[in-house]
């Protein structure tokens, strides 16, 4: 049997940081840590959170906002979306330290110590176990998943990679906690795509559904599954999972199922340049919102899908981490069942953001065809009513932020890769077709001679 070694670095606050990355190959433990200065936590509320995905767009910052409110952070990625970076050929548009390099400046600016390690979920089960036993978190916050649904939609392999890597880790994460004997409250990051769009005929509830079956009997059930991609069918069956796990084991589960995150930088990513968060801009990545300030900064047509009249649910990524926060504080207990939470902050229909942001930054709305298999037009009422309740003031879509995501593209518009801004991955044979007039070399910069090639 294999024996997790965990390696420590304890570097003073003024040192210079200096590693030696212990394990290179994919199926050993290598683990950065630092001392904290100031390691004690603000009163009894401190909890040890294991973060799986915590180098992502979504875990990054809110590893961050966890430990500045006093948490013990253990970081567990095994770095797959740095990786997808090369596959895809295209970078984030700001620059990403190293987890090494990220975690010695959370260090220097906050005086808190962060582990990383360096593990796969999916695949390294038995050092997941032996992690899990060695730390004891009270929470594992789940976000060790392929996030992105045009990604898992480009071909065979983006397909079966998405379903191997999200159903694997999240079915090992349940094994994990039960084998190891540790009573740790996962919280798991969703979407609201499990919903469908416009399915239910009103206002998404969350999570569960009240129904009438035959006879006249009410119920209260888990809402039906509509997923429109592979990634969210990912998520649907995790959401299967939570529900078998915790009335056979009686795990605590928290499921937040999530809008469309907008936004970079928190007020934690912004202390030093090499905390700064990752800003997808891609037709594979970058999310919608995020893309239409990126295109609008560069003096690009903004391309919205279709007609536009899809209406998604949006959340910044600042409240994502406070979301985050809100549920590893308020565990369901032992035997309740799973929890299910609406991370949303509003709904927009994307031609009306496009409109938003055009009149803002004046540049043109192209209409392009549609990459994706979903209804032209959809109705989406949500409901949020939990995180509201327990002290959530959401922020919404607002010009003023837009102009942080505005400057932030500005600075590094030299990344940028023109040909990567137009969708690159279709739903199915007929979507790709009425998408092949679409020409990634037709996209050009204003100014483009200051970008590199």
């Amino acid at each position: 049997m294999r024996v997790l070694s965990v390696f420590v670095a304890i570097v003073p606050l003024a040192a210079s940081f200096s590693v030696s990355k212990v394990a290179t190959t994919p199926n050993r433990l290598s683990t950065f840590a630092l001392s904290a200065v100031n390691g004690e936590a603000n009163g009894e509320a401190k909890k040890k959170v294991m973060v799986l995905g915590g180098d992502g767009f979504c875990g990054w910052p809110t590893s961050l906002y966890l430990s500045d409110q006093g948490h013990d952070i253990v970081i567990v990625d095994n770095l797959s979306r740095r990786k997808i970076d090369l596959d895809l050929g295209c970078d984030s548009l700001t620059p990403i330290a190293s987890m090494e390099e990220r975690v010695q400046a959370w260090k220097e600016v906050s005086g808190k110590e962060m582990k990383f390690v360096n593990l796969d979920v999916a695949k390294e089960y038995d050092l997941l176990v032996q992690l899990i036993k060695d730390e004891a978190p009270d929470t594992i916050v789940h976000f060790a998943e392929q996030r992105a649904a045009p990604y898992s939609m480009k071909d065979s392999k983006g397909k079966r990679y998405t379903v191997d890597n999200n159903v694997s880790g999240s079915n090992n994460l349940c094994c994990a906690v039960i084998d190891s004997d540790v009573d740790a409250h996962i919280v798991h990051l969703g979407t609201m795509g499990v919903y469908g769009y416009g399915t239910s005929g009103g206002e998404i509830p969350e999570g569960y559904i009240d129904v009438v079956l035959p006879g006249g009997r009410e119920s209260n059930i888990l809402h039906p599954a509509y997923p429109g991609s592979v990634y969210h069918a990912t998520k649907c069956l995790d959401a299967i999972l939570w529900q078998f796990y915790q009335k056979n084991d009686q795990l605590r589960i928290t499921d937040l199922h999530q809008g469309i995150v907008w936004g970079t930088n928190t007020p934690q990513t912004v202390l030093d340049e090499r905390l700064i968060n990752r800003f997808d801009y891609d037709g594979d990545y970058g999310t919608v919102l995020n893309r239409f300030l990126m295109q609008a900064a560069m003096g690009v047509p903004l391309t919205v899908y279709g007609t536009g009249g899809q209406t998604r649910a949006f959340i910044h990524i600042t409240d994502t981490a406070r979301c985050i926060e809100i549920a590893v504080n308020n565990p369901p207990e032992k035997g309740d069942r799973v929890e299910i939470f609406n991370q949303v902050a509003e709904t927009r229909r994307v031609r009306d953001i496009a409109e938003m942001v055009a009149k803002m930054t004046g540049v043109d709305v192209n209409f392009i065809p549609n990459p994706r298999q979903e209804a032209a037009e959809n109705e989406l009422d949500v409901a949020n009513r939990k995180f509201c309740n327990l002290g959530l003031n959401p922020i919404t879509l607002d010009e003023g932020l837009f102009d942080e995501v505005t400057e932030v593209v500005k600075k590094y518009r030299v990344r940028c890769n023109p040909k990567k801004i137009l969708p690159a991955s279709f739903w199915n044979k007929k979507r790709a077709e009425e998408c092949a007039t679409l020409d990634p070399n037709s996209i050009k910069l204003k100014d483009e001679e200051t970008v590199e090639p």
